[in-house]
């Protein structure tokens, strides 16, 4: 199986100010027309259909859902899709949280991870692992990209709450540009993913708040969209 990813950016929809334009968010307040509109430019994009897209209802828990086929619905309260089905793309919405995205390419079990503060801490990463290899994955095949997402430099907080987080997902402690406290989640995220035992991490250096290609809802404010992270697994031609 060959494991394929995409990450959108806030460029290229129907969406007007201030989701302009390729909102995919849709708790946000765009208008569902847009939205729709951006949905299926995403699903004819990656040469699937709407039909093979699955959202799911993210509430930063750790829950991950099994998805055997597609949903009509976003699938309710999780933060993590896994499946073992070919050309099931899974989707992740973010906007400053960090998108992980999961793939074995030897089993094809793929999973779309969203990864906040609260998720990250209370361990939806290593909920999906599991799932994942309930589904059939190995932890030694498993290939991981952690997305775009607001860096340490940028991601303020109290003491409290970095100290805090520190003790649930070590390595994400950090000092902004201006000397404050602050979390670099994908940093704690890749030392939980090396310490499971995944070998194979990448990571996609954008801040989303540095970034203007793409959304960010502390740069932002509430009224902005969501890019998605996006993966599944495409079978391989058969010579």
């Amino acid at each position: 199986m060959r494991i394929r990813r995409v990450i959108t950016t806030r460029e290229g929809g129907s969406s007007a100010p201030p989701f302009d334009t390729f909102n995919l968010g849709g708790r946000v307040g765009d208008d569902p027309a847009a939205l729709a509109a951006n949905e299926r430019k995403l699903a004819d994009g990656i040469g699937l259909g709407s039909g093979r897209l699955v959202w799911m209802e993210q509430i930063h828990g750790k829950s991950a859902a099994l998805v055997d086929g597609p949903q009509p619905e976003p699938v309710e309260a999780t933060d993590a899709l896994v499946t073992a089905q070919p050309r099931l793309a899974l989707a992740a919405l973010t906007a400053d949280c960090v998108p992980v995205l999961l793939g074995d390419p030897v089993t094809g079990v793929v999973s779309a991870v969203h990864a906040g503060r609260v998720g990250a801490r209370v361990g939806v990463l290593v909920e999906a692992l599991k799932t994942m290899r309930e589904a059939g994955a190995r932890l030694d095949d498993i290939e991981a990209l952690l997305g775009p997402a607001a860096c340490g430099r940028c991601y303020e907080v109290p003491a409290a709450m970095r100290d805090d987080v520190e003790e649930y997902l070590p390595g994400s402690a950090c000092r902004t540009r201006k000397g404050t406290p602050g979390l670099d989640l994908r940093a704690g995220l890749w030392e939980q993913l090396a310490g499971a035992g995944i070998a194979k991490i990448g990571v996609d250096p954008r801040c989303t708040m540095e970034t203007r290609e793409l959304f960010s809802h502390r740069r932002d404010g509430p009224r902005t969209g969501r890019f998605a992270a996006v993966v599944w697994a495409e079978p391989e031609e058969e010579s």
